[in-house]
């Protein structure tokens, strides 16, 4: 039996290693901090980067699969697919293509072999409220507080279901057909900010959700002084137009499909609790 090497244990890297193991994978998980071993995953304390994965890959013959998102595609201009022009001139999508291309050429050098999973973002239970523009309105909608979002709420967007972005990590690391090129993440049909946060309103049986977008010219005063703020703003693009994933090449070959658009938001708003 193969063992896979997972590197982190953030809730990409937990749920990934969660589903290897129960499906009979021998499943060794490297973080900064380690954790406690068990019978189904086995943790160790390192200090591992990016570099070192793809240079132990390579000692290995070990297939090195890279997780990303769609910041290398830029400002959109339709559907993206995997093989959508990298366009991105902001630093975060920048940094993307790079490390991308890197693997890429060493995979075309015959030294690793390399596949990549890009995702939209993320929602689901496992998701922390810092990582998703859905999660972090919960506790607004349970009290019928106005959800306040970055961009045009009315946009349509593709959301990552967290358990379907590890099924689709497991499938391009055990799948033969998977070194050579990046796949997308099956998505359900795209949901605007408010028919997502309207849906999940409903689903925790709280008011109808009052969305409400935060002015351009706040983010970029308030991008003055945060980091943070500033790369949002950078990336306006991701939230005042359709950003909309194209997973077809993925469900063509490897017959996945994304989990229900229901099933998700029943999931993500159960993880709620009522006190909240």
């Amino acid at each position: 039996m193969a063992l896979h090497v997972v590197v982190g244990k953030g809730p990409v890297g937990t749920t990934t290693a969660d589903l290897l193991a129960a499906r009979g994978h021998r499943v060794r998980v490297l973080s900064r901090s380690g954790g406690t071993s068990t019978d189904a995953v086995e943790h160790r304390r390192v200090d591992a980067t990016d570099a070192d994965a793809l240079a132990a890959a390579e000692r290995m013959g070990a297939v090195l699969v890279t997780m990303s998102n769609l910041y290398v595609y830029g400002a959109p201009t339709g559907p993206m697919a995997p093989d959508s022009p990298l366009a991105a001139t902001d630093l975060k999508g920048r940094v993307r293509i790079a490390m991308w291309t890197d693997a890429l050429a060493a995979h075309e050098a015959g030294r690793v072999r390399v596949t990549e999973a890009r995702a939209a973002d993320f929602v689901g239970p496992q998701v922390p409220a810092a990582h998703s523009h859905l999660v972090r309105q919960l506790p607004a909608l349970r009290r019928g507080r106005p959800a306040w979002v970055v961009g045009d709420p009315d946009v349509p967007r593709s959301w990552a279901y967290l358990p379907d972005v590890a099924a689709t990590l497991v499938t391009l690391g055990t799948d033969e057909r998977a070194p050579g090129r990046a796949w997308h993440v099956p998505s359900a049909p795209p949901r605007s900010q408010r028919q997502a946060l309207t849906d999940l309103a409903a689903a925790i049986g709280g008011p109808p959700a009052r969305v409400r977008a935060v002015p351009w010219p706040v983010l970029r005063a308030v991008g003055l002084v945060s980091p943070v703020m500033r790369e949002v703003v950078d990336v306006r693009h991701q939230f005042d137009r359709p950003y909309v994933i194209d997973a077809s090449a993925t469900t063509a070959t490897f017959g996945l499909t994304p989990t229900p658009w229901d099933e998700v938001v029943a999931a993500t708003a159960g993880a709620v609790p009522a006190t909240a």
